[in-house]
Protein backbone atom coordinates (compact mmCIF):
# COMPACT_ATOMS: atom_id res chain seq x y z
CA UNK A 1 0.00 0.00 0.00
CA UNK A 2 1.97 2.89 -1.48
CA UNK A 3 1.26 6.38 -0.45
CA UNK A 4 0.07 6.88 -4.08
CA UNK A 5 -2.52 4.07 -3.89
CA UNK A 6 -3.90 4.86 0.00
CA UNK A 7 -7.82 3.61 -0.45
CA UNK A 8 -10.22 6.36 0.81
CA UNK A 9 -11.15 4.22 3.94
CA UNK A 10 -7.26 4.16 4.82
CA UNK A 11 -6.44 8.42 3.67
CA UNK A 12 -9.34 8.59 6.20
CA UNK A 13 -8.32 6.47 8.99
CA UNK A 14 -4.81 8.27 8.75
CA UNK A 15 -6.29 11.94 8.40
CA UNK A 16 -7.95 11.26 11.93
CA UNK A 17 -4.52 10.98 13.53
CA UNK A 18 -3.40 14.47 15.70
CA UNK A 19 -0.21 14.17 15.39
CA UNK A 20 0.82 16.60 17.98
CA UNK A 21 -1.25 14.39 20.89
CA UNK A 22 -0.04 11.14 19.10
CA UNK A 23 -3.81 9.47 19.33
CA UNK A 24 -6.99 9.35 17.22
CA UNK A 25 -9.40 12.02 17.08
CA UNK A 26 -13.14 11.51 17.07
CA UNK A 27 -12.76 7.71 18.04
CA UNK A 28 -15.91 6.52 18.86
CA UNK A 29 -17.02 7.55 15.55
CA UNK A 30 -13.95 6.57 13.28
CA UNK A 31 -15.47 3.28 12.72
CA UNK A 32 -18.48 4.73 10.75
CA UNK A 33 -16.09 7.27 9.12
CA UNK A 34 -14.14 4.44 7.70
CA UNK A 35 -16.95 2.48 6.83
CA UNK A 36 -18.23 5.68 5.18
CA UNK A 37 -14.81 5.81 2.99
CA UNK A 38 -15.04 2.27 1.49
CA UNK A 39 -18.49 2.57 0.84
CA UNK A 40 -18.05 5.84 -1.54
CA UNK A 41 -14.68 3.95 -3.07
CA UNK A 42 -17.23 1.15 -3.84
CA UNK A 43 -19.58 3.21 -5.33
CA UNK A 44 -17.07 4.90 -7.44
CA UNK A 45 -15.39 1.88 -8.91
CA UNK A 46 -18.89 0.72 -9.85
CA UNK A 47 -18.72 -2.32 -7.95
CA UNK A 48 -21.64 -1.32 -5.45
CA UNK A 49 -24.39 0.52 -6.99
CA UNK A 50 -27.69 1.86 -5.91
CA UNK A 51 -31.06 0.12 -6.31
CA UNK A 52 -34.25 1.78 -5.17
CA UNK A 53 -31.95 3.26 -2.12
CA UNK A 54 -30.50 0.02 -1.33
CA UNK A 55 -26.21 -1.33 -1.75
CA UNK A 56 -26.27 -3.54 -4.36
CA UNK A 57 -23.06 -5.13 -5.53
CA UNK A 58 -22.70 -4.69 -9.42
CA UNK A 59 -21.80 -8.92 -9.39
CA UNK A 60 -20.99 -11.41 -7.63
CA UNK A 61 -17.34 -12.03 -8.44
CA UNK A 62 -15.60 -8.75 -9.11
CA UNK A 63 -12.94 -7.53 -6.16
CA UNK A 64 -10.09 -4.79 -6.53
CA UNK A 65 -7.24 -6.75 -4.56
CA UNK A 66 -7.98 -4.77 -1.30
CA UNK A 67 -8.62 -6.48 1.59
CA UNK A 68 -10.89 -4.06 3.61
CA UNK A 69 -12.77 -3.16 0.43
CA UNK A 70 -13.15 -6.83 -0.33
CA UNK A 71 -14.19 -7.74 3.11
CA UNK A 72 -16.95 -5.14 2.63
CA UNK A 73 -18.16 -6.04 -0.89
CA UNK A 74 -18.52 -10.07 0.26
CA UNK A 75 -20.21 -8.54 4.16
CA UNK A 76 -22.93 -6.66 1.51
CA UNK A 77 -22.73 -9.69 -0.94
CA UNK A 78 -23.71 -12.36 1.93
CA UNK A 79 -26.14 -9.93 3.99
CA UNK A 80 -29.81 -9.27 3.13
CA UNK A 81 -30.16 -6.17 1.86
CA UNK A 82 -29.57 -2.47 3.29
CA UNK A 83 -30.06 0.82 2.22
CA UNK A 84 -26.64 3.18 1.95
CA UNK A 85 -27.41 4.49 5.54
CA UNK A 86 -27.44 1.52 7.13
CA UNK A 87 -23.86 0.22 5.69
CA UNK A 88 -22.72 3.26 7.10
CA UNK A 89 -22.83 1.84 11.02
CA UNK A 90 -23.78 -2.13 10.42
CA UNK A 91 -20.25 -4.05 11.71
CA UNK A 92 -18.49 -0.62 10.66
CA UNK A 93 -16.07 -2.07 13.19
CA UNK A 94 -14.69 -5.02 11.00
CA UNK A 95 -13.94 -2.22 8.15
CA UNK A 96 -12.13 -0.29 10.62
CA UNK A 97 -9.94 -3.44 12.19
CA UNK A 98 -8.79 -4.47 8.32
CA UNK A 99 -7.66 -1.01 7.58
CA UNK A 100 -5.78 -0.41 10.55
CA UNK A 101 -4.25 -4.54 10.01
CA UNK A 102 -3.45 -3.06 6.49
CA UNK A 103 -2.01 0.06 7.60
CA UNK A 104 -0.15 -1.64 10.41
CA UNK A 105 1.17 -4.27 8.00
CA UNK A 106 2.25 -1.53 5.59
CA UNK A 107 4.25 0.45 8.16
CA UNK A 108 2.34 3.41 8.83
CA UNK A 109 1.36 2.00 12.15
CA UNK A 110 2.93 0.20 14.56
CA UNK A 111 1.46 -2.55 16.81
CA UNK A 112 2.40 -2.66 20.20
CA UNK A 113 0.91 -5.86 22.90
CA UNK A 114 0.27 -4.33 26.06
CA UNK A 115 -1.91 -5.89 29.49
CA UNK A 116 -4.69 -4.57 30.86
CA UNK A 117 -4.83 -4.00 34.31
CA UNK A 118 -1.62 -6.08 34.24
CA UNK A 119 -3.59 -9.02 33.32
CA UNK A 120 -5.64 -8.96 30.23
CA UNK A 121 -3.56 -8.81 26.44
CA UNK A 122 -4.08 -5.63 24.69
CA UNK A 123 -2.77 -4.36 21.57
CA UNK A 124 -2.47 -0.35 20.88
CA UNK A 125 -1.49 0.96 17.55
CA UNK A 126 1.09 3.90 17.45
CA UNK A 127 1.57 6.18 14.80
CA UNK A 128 4.97 5.52 12.64
CA UNK A 129 4.80 8.08 9.97
CA UNK A 130 3.53 11.12 11.33
CA UNK A 131 5.13 13.44 8.33
CA UNK A 132 3.11 11.76 6.04
CA UNK A 133 0.32 11.88 7.99
CA UNK A 134 0.94 15.87 8.05
CA UNK A 135 1.34 16.41 4.29
CA UNK A 136 -2.10 14.35 4.09
CA UNK A 137 -3.46 16.62 6.05
CA UNK A 138 -2.07 19.65 4.56
CA UNK A 139 -3.09 18.25 1.34
CA UNK A 140 -7.21 17.69 2.68
CA UNK A 141 -6.89 21.38 3.87
CA UNK A 142 -5.93 22.86 0.47
CA UNK A 143 -8.66 20.82 -1.30
CA UNK A 144 -10.94 22.43 1.80
CA UNK A 145 -9.62 26.24 1.66
CA UNK A 146 -8.79 26.41 -2.41
CA UNK A 147 -7.37 28.05 -4.69
CA UNK A 148 -8.11 24.78 -6.61
CA UNK A 149 -11.74 24.96 -8.28
CA UNK A 150 -13.98 22.37 -7.39
CA UNK A 151 -14.45 21.14 -10.83
CA UNK A 152 -10.46 20.79 -11.13
CA UNK A 153 -10.43 18.17 -7.86
CA UNK A 154 -10.64 14.77 -8.39
CA UNK A 155 -13.74 12.83 -7.30
CA UNK A 156 -11.44 10.66 -4.49
CA UNK A 157 -9.84 14.24 -2.81
CA UNK A 158 -13.16 15.58 -2.73
CA UNK A 159 -14.71 12.66 -1.40
CA UNK A 160 -11.51 12.35 1.50
CA UNK A 161 -12.29 15.89 1.96
CA UNK A 162 -16.48 15.51 2.21
CA UNK A 163 -16.60 12.83 4.67
CA UNK A 164 -13.89 14.75 6.56
CA UNK A 165 -16.08 17.62 7.07
CA UNK A 166 -18.99 15.45 7.86
CA UNK A 167 -17.57 13.61 10.81
CA UNK A 168 -16.18 17.02 11.85
CA UNK A 169 -12.71 15.96 12.13
CA UNK A 170 -10.78 18.40 13.97
CA UNK A 171 -7.51 17.51 12.38
CA UNK A 172 -8.81 18.19 8.85
CA UNK A 173 -11.54 21.01 9.77
CA UNK A 174 -11.41 23.11 13.15
CA UNK A 175 -14.58 23.49 14.95
CA UNK A 176 -14.72 27.33 14.59
CA UNK A 177 -14.14 27.42 10.61
CA UNK A 178 -17.08 24.89 9.86
CA UNK A 179 -19.76 26.89 9.31
CA UNK A 180 -17.21 28.90 6.25
CA UNK A 181 -16.36 26.25 4.80
CA UNK A 182 -19.91 24.78 4.17
CA UNK A 183 -20.71 25.80 0.84
CA UNK A 184 -17.16 24.44 -0.47
CA UNK A 185 -18.14 21.57 1.48
CA UNK A 186 -21.47 20.88 0.17
CA UNK A 187 -19.85 21.66 -3.36
CA UNK A 188 -16.91 18.57 -2.53
CA UNK A 189 -19.86 16.32 -1.66
CA UNK A 190 -21.46 16.85 -5.34
CA UNK A 191 -18.01 16.41 -7.30
CA UNK A 192 -17.61 13.14 -4.78
CA UNK A 193 -20.56 11.71 -7.14
CA UNK A 194 -19.69 13.74 -10.17
CA UNK A 195 -19.00 10.77 -12.54
CA UNK A 196 -23.42 9.90 -12.59
CA UNK A 197 -26.32 11.01 -11.33
CA UNK A 198 -26.91 7.59 -9.63
CA UNK A 199 -23.60 7.75 -7.69
CA UNK A 200 -24.30 11.34 -6.80
CA UNK A 201 -26.95 10.48 -4.80
CA UNK A 202 -25.37 7.72 -3.30
CA UNK A 203 -22.63 9.74 -1.98
CA UNK A 204 -25.00 12.07 -0.84
CA UNK A 205 -26.54 9.22 1.04
CA UNK A 206 -23.74 8.29 2.44
CA UNK A 207 -22.30 11.80 3.37
CA UNK A 208 -26.08 12.90 5.25
CA UNK A 209 -25.62 9.12 7.26
CA UNK A 210 -22.23 10.21 8.11
CA UNK A 211 -23.49 13.31 9.65
CA UNK A 212 -26.29 11.66 11.69
CA UNK A 213 -24.01 9.16 13.03
CA UNK A 214 -21.61 12.35 14.51
CA UNK A 215 -24.58 13.87 15.83
CA UNK A 216 -25.65 10.56 17.57
CA UNK A 217 -22.28 10.08 18.66
CA UNK A 218 -22.27 13.56 20.53
CA UNK A 219 -25.40 13.36 22.27
CA UNK A 220 -24.22 9.23 23.61
CA UNK A 221 -20.63 9.86 24.52
CA UNK A 222 -19.80 13.33 24.92
CA UNK A 223 -16.93 12.94 21.92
Amino acid sequence: MPNGSLSLPARLYLLAWDTNRTEVTGAARLPHLVRAGALTELAQRGLLVDEDGIATPADMDSLTGDTALDGLLELVRESRPHRWRTWVTLHARVTLDAVREQLTAAGYLRAEKKRVLGVFPSVEHVLEQGALVNALQEEARRVLEGPVPVAEVSDRDAAVVALAAAAELRTVVPGKDRKRHKARVDALTERSGAAAPALRKVVTEVHTAVIATVTTVAVTTGD
